[in-house]
């Protein structure tokens, strides 16, 4: 019998799988922000932050609302109840380590690139 995580985990994996992504969420710890505030440190265009905001929001892992002519940004850290318990079931991932799940998913995706690059391109 196969499952399949459900959408929102789906959504909310393929948010976290970016480090740009991460870098936002742990700004956001700290308090709301205004997108421009959020842009500020990155090297990219306020279209490719927003972009970047536009994949959190849609898996939920942050809101956001206009006051006045100021977009906000916040963070909803409930959101990813559904991902720690998903993680934490596996037994092996507790107490949760992120870091060290990180740095497992990293090599997995370098001993999969060799594949790819040998696979002819259409």
């Amino acid at each position: 019998m196969t499952t399949t995580a459900p959408a929102s985990l789906d959504a909310i994996f393929a948010a976290l799988a970016d480090p740009t992504r991460r870098a936002i969420l742990t700004m956001l710890l700290e308090d709301d922000m205004a997108v421009t505030d959020v842009a500020e440190p990155f090297d990219m265009s306020l279209a490719a932050i927003s972009k970047h905001l536009t994949i959190l929001a849609e898996a939920g892992l942050i809101s956001q609302e206009k006051r006045g002519r100021v977009k906000w940004c916040k963070l909803e850290p409930l959101a990813m109840e559904g991902a720690i318990t998903w993680l934490q079931s596996f037994g092996q991932f507790e107490p949760l380590d992120l870091d060290a799940f990180e740095r497992f998913l990293e090599t997995e995706l370098r001993m999969l690139e060799p594949e790819a690059e040998a696979r002819p391109q259409p």
